[in-house]
């Protein structure tokens, strides 16, 4: 996504994008399945449980931010699912089945809009269009996820000016900086050309992750180079506490992402094919379900105070010694990597690139 629009700010949230794929995977047989279980990085069905399973556990019971997860299966009225998917379903997603009416187009999204609404703090309106569903839908998945969060060490909202902001060497914007000096987690990391900076939110389980290129123009190498899932986890293992003085802008990014395009790019291609997706776990007597479209909403707000973020889909070393670092400047003036980790488990991510 980066490298296709390097100028456009982004975020998308993994986790929700997870979920529903690992729904479908319990629901699939044949290539389908086997494409759904590589994508999401589990060897079977029973490894989609356990994991799935703690996930949710986890979630549910983070301290000092506000996260819910919320999972719904709409059904067609002629439809009735199967009951071991059904239970599976609920016991490890906490997921809801509702049959309704998708001839009546534009009630029924209303009704998916409205629960998406509720679920996301009204942060994600509009998910489903009217016009994707008719006689032939026989199911929608939606997920959606919700964060907010304030910080361990918020910025004085009177240290926050207007300064450049560096979209590329030749291009610039000014917008609002927020400025605090602290102690964070902290390093350089030359296998990336970056800075790596962590910001703990309240209740010390949940923090954003910011990666600064060395460069202006460095966001599209940082992209690829983090293509690797293990890039952050070691940078973050060479991380110190040291004190940072830390310039990050105020942004709000919302972003509409093709997930179609995205699970091709992951060779998940079975799925969108009728005849082949084989999604026959799920409906009785509907063993020709394929899915036609995978929308992703999601929302992330930084400021002063914390963070709030929300997603919807239809269809995540050693310490140093305090007293002798010297200051160091973490000072994003130009594009940067961002992700929301919830216990080490990245919840949101994108770039802020303008």
């Amino acid at each position: 996504m980066v490298k296709d629009n390097p100028q456009q700010s982004v975020v998308l949230s993994g986790y929700s994008v997870l979920t529903p794929l690992a729904q479908l995977a319990l629901a699939s047989e044949g290539e389908s399945h086997h494409q759904l279980l590589k994508a999401i990085g589990m060897p079977n069905d029973n490894a989609i449980i356990a994991a799935f399973s703690e996930a949710e556990r986890n979630l549910k019971t983070i301290n000092g931010v506000e996260l819910k997860t919320a999972s719904k299966i709409y059904v067609t009225s002629k439809s009735e699912v199967y009951e071991n998917f059904a239970t599976t379903i609920r016991d490890v997603f906490d997921s809801e089945f509702k049959n309704v009416d998708f001839t009546q187009a534009q009630k029924t999204a209303n009704e998916i809009n409205a629960w998406v609404e509720d679920q996301t703090n009204k942060k994600i309106k509009d998910l489903v269009n009217p016009y994707s569903l008719g006689e032939n839908t026989h199911a929608v998945l939606v997920n959606a996820i919700y964060f907010k969060g304030l910080w361990e060490s918020p910025f004085n909202h009177d240290k926050t000016y207007d300064q450049v902001f560096h979209i590329t060497k030749e291009r610039s914007v000014t917008v609002p900086m927020m400025y605090q000096k602290s102690y964070f987690s902290y390093a350089e990391v030359p296998e990336l050309d970056a800075k790596i900076l962590q910001m703990f939110y309240e209740g010390d389980e949940a923090s954003m992750i910011l990666v600064l290129p060395n460069e202006i123009d460095g966001i599209i190498q940082l992209a690829e180079k983090l293509r690797d899932p293990s890039a952050i986890d070691r940078a973050i293992v060479n991380m110190f506490e040291t004190l940072v003085h830390v310039t990050i802008p105020k942004f709000k990014i919302e972003t509409t992402t093709n997930l179609r395009l995205v699970l091709s790019k992951m060779n998940v291609t079975k799925l969108f094919e009728p005849g082949q997706a084989r999604l026959s776990k799920m409906l009785i007597e509907w063993d020709d379900l394929f899915i036609t479209d995978a929308i992703q909403k999601a929302f992330i707000e930084v400021n002063e105070d914390g963070a709030e973020a929300a997603a919807a889909n239809v269809v995540n070393g050693m310490s140093a010694s305090l007293d002798f670092q010297p200051p160091v400047t973490f000072f994003a003036n130009r594009p940067f990597y961002f992700e929301i980790r919830i216990n080490d488990v990245p919840i949101f991510n994108g770039v802020k690139a303008e």
